[in-house]
């Protein structure tokens, strides 16, 4: 009777093993991005390794696509012209298909502002930390959402930004 137990807890935790280490990944998504009452969206992507099932390294880009426009005395209209940023990332295998993640790194993000013809950009860079959730339908293809904070060194503005994107492992 101890070893049909055995032989059940073995099943089940091979049904559960997490995802095999050693594999590429790349998504591609839509981001919004709040920074202090301004809001605007970007379309970005990631491509990552994961060295482990449980750690792994991503690279992120994204371009602005939706702009805002605030005033501060005049009508100044803010877009996103990019953020790129590099991460650690840790995996919780929650089941073969579920992973809940953590990640931190650091990024550079360039914003543009334009007024009555002028316009002018600037570029911040910080640390980032955000989580989230991946949930694959397939055995490569899922759908991944998550929360990240952009801070950005020395000037106290700061970015909450959420994405939903396509997952791939290759």
């Amino acid at each position: 009777m101890k070893s049909l137990h055995l032989a059940a807890a073995l099943a089940v935790l091979a049904a559960a093993a997490p995802a095999a280490a050693g594999e590429f990944y790349g998504n591609a998504g839509y981001t919004f991005v709040d920074t202090q009452g301004v809001n605007l969206g970007a379309l970005g992507g990631k491509l990552g390794y994961r060295i482990t099932p449980y750690v792994g390294v991503e690279a992120e880009a994204a371009f602005g696509v939706a702009d805002d426009t605030v005033n501060v005395g005049v009508p100044v209209k803010v877009k996103l012209d990019s953020a790129l940023a590099g991460f650690a990332v840790g995996f919780w295998p929650v089941s073969p298909k579920l992973d809940l993640f953590a990640r931190v790194g650091y990024g550079d993000t360039r914003i543009k502002a334009s007024a009555f013809g002028f316009s002018g950009d600037g570029d911040q860079n910080g640390w980032n930390a955000g989580a989230g959730a991946q949930y694959f339908l397939t055995a490569k293809d899922g759908v991944r959402g998550e929360y990240t904070k952009w801070g950005f060194d020395g000037n106290g503005v700061e970015a909450n930004t959420w994405s939903v994107s396509y997952v791939r492992k290759f």
